[in-house]
């Protein structure tokens, strides 16, 4: 009788065995068919590599419709009537004349703010939309505003500006 328990022990170990072998190799084929691997991690496919480039590529070109370095049209306006062939120099020379306002005691004058309380309003933010349109961001460390300028070159080669509207947002209410 004891011989007899040790085979039918040893029967149940062997199949335990097996039956566990099976549903692990089972188990690890239904995983790799399921994820496929890239290099670095085993979890993204390159199906969502490709959205991802897709998507931040979408928003890259959102971001840019509305600026002077992809408006050919607006280059073509700059060259022929100013000549003006380096675009990004052109771009930097008109933030510097708007920043250069800055520095006035009474807070830049093309916020169309006027000073309130201690804090002077001063441009922070500069884009250049197009060959006669600027918009910035301006603050006076409490309160801040957006204001959309024309902006023009004179035949000196100076830049003038001109507020075309302004907003200055609420102030919290907490």
């Amino acid at each position: 009788m004891r011989k007899s328990l040790f085979l039918y022990l040893f029967i149940i170990a062997v199949l335990m065995n097996i039956f566990t072998y099976k549903y692990f190799t089972s188990k690890e084929s239904s995983e790799q068919k399921s994820v496929p691997e890239t290099n670095d991690n085993p979890l993204i496919t390159s199906k969502v590599l490709s959205d991802s480039i897709t998507n931040l590529y979408d928003k890259l070109n959102d971001a840019t419709t509305f600026s002077l370095e992809n408006n050919d049209r607006a280059q073509n306006y700059l060259y022929e009537s100013s000549k003006i062939n380096d675009v990004p120099a052109f771009a930097e020379k008109v933030k510097q004349a708007l920043l250069s306002y800055n520095d006035s005691p009474e807070g830049n004058k093309y916020t169309d703010q006027v000073k309130m309380s201690e804090q002077k309003f001063i441009i922070s933010g500069v884009k250049l939309l197009n060959h006669r349109w600027v918009i910035s961001s301006y603050s006076n460390g409490q309160l801040w505003g957006e204001v959309l300028l024309k902006y023009f070159v004179e035949e000196n080669g100076s830049i003038s500006f001109e507020i075309m509207n302004s907003y200055l947002y609420p102030a919290n209410l907490n």
